[in-house]
């Protein structure tokens, strides 16, 4: 363990190089930190944090840098968690609000919003649509002439879709079609719904345009990927990360983000924290020896239902990151809630 001093010096070189992304001295450091120390005093123990591993030379600069375990132990003991501005809730929530149609919309966005909020890439890994059970379906009156089918898995709803209600069929006949629907379905996984099930089903049902409806939607749910799906976003805002304006470096990444299973694997090494924080030389891949990776998984019903994760350069705001990631979570777990309904 570090005494006081050496964390309250160690803090402040990584707060100010989070920042300014620059190498920081012990003049700059006593002008800035009100430490109560004089700058050779800062001196001293820059040189005892280096010799111990927690910060390092950039070249020849006369500043130092955190090293991967200094950044290690300012977000074990040191970090202080930022707070999500009045601005940034609003624009999640506001969000939230309006582009919630379907799953695929719920994960392909909120990878946008985190890249968008954090200038890194994020990686958001959702789960086999085909792997998850059927819960139930539901239909919702629009207006008198339609309705909306909602048909949900444990993990969410998959789809929704509206139906013109046909003549002669009333919404008391959509409950009891949708009754015959749970009865035979509950419980199954989507990749297991056979022909011979719905051929059962069929032959209760009083209508074979609501039929026909429905069986649409299972249809478009199997149709899709048939593995986890990965979305991916916020290159670009990496690329303008100061670390990586060299060209070799963003070779190296774009080509690792082009390696899907890659990515899966690293995602699923992280799956079963409900948070965790992957540092520089912690890493197992070479190509992002010089990256972080900060992760959160949301869980329903004890099931991993998605992986939020955020990589970029070792200087990223851990404590914003960290923040807007779980704050993510509690939106998706509002979501999931509300239509579970």
């Amino acid at each position: 363990m570090l005494d006081e001093r050496k964390q309250r010096i160690l803090r402040a070189i990584v707060d100010d190089y989070i920042s300014t992304a620059e190498p920081i001295g012990s003049r700059t450091i006593a002008k800035k930190y009100s430490l109560g120390i004089s700058p050779a005093t800062i001196r001293n123990e820059m040189a005892d944090l280096e010799t111990l591993g927690y910060i390092k030379h950039l070249h020849t600069s006369s500043g130092r840098i955190p090293s991967s375990k200094g950044y290690r132990f300012y977000v074990d003991d040191l970090l202080t968690l930022e707070q999500m501005s009045e601005n940034e809730i609003s624009l999640i929530n506001n969000w939230y609000a309006t582009k919630v149609r379907s799953v695929e919309e719920i994960f392909r966005e909120t990878s946008r919003i985190i890249s968008q909020l954090t200038k890194n890439v994020s990686l958001v890994l959702a789960p086999q649509l085909t792997q998850t059970t059927f819960q139930y379906l539901r239909f919702l009156p629009l207006n008198e002439h339609q309705v909306i089918a909602v048909i949900m898995t444990d993990a969410g709803f998959i789809d929704n879709k509206i139906i013109d209600i046909p003549s002669g069929i009333s919404f008391e006949d959509f409950d009891n079609i949708a009754s015959i629907f749970n009865h035979y379905l509950k419980g199954k996984r989507l990749s297991d719904i056979s022909m011979a099930s719905i051929r059962k089903i069929r032959g209760e049902t009083v209508n074979s345009t609501v039929f026909n409806a429905i069986i649409n939607i299972i249809d478009e749910a199997l149709a899709k990927d048939k593995q986890e799906r990965l979305y991916l976003g916020g290159a670009r805002e990496l690329m303008e990360q100061p670390e990586f304006h060299n060209i070799d470096k963003v070779k190296k990444l774009l080509s690792m983000f082009e390696e899907k299973q890659l990515l899966y694997d690293i995602l699923h090494a992280q799956k079963d924290e409900s948070l965790a924080v992957t540092i520089g030389q912690e890493n197992k891949y070479n190509d992002i020896k010089d990256c972080s990776i900060i992760s959160a998984t949301y869980h329903l019903d004890g099931k991993p239902i998605a992986t939020l994760a955020v990589l970029g350069p070792t200087r990223m705001d851990y404590g914003k990151i960290i923040s807007l990631l779980k704050f993510m979570n509690a939106n998706l777990a509002d979501i999931f809630h509300r239509f579970h309904l």
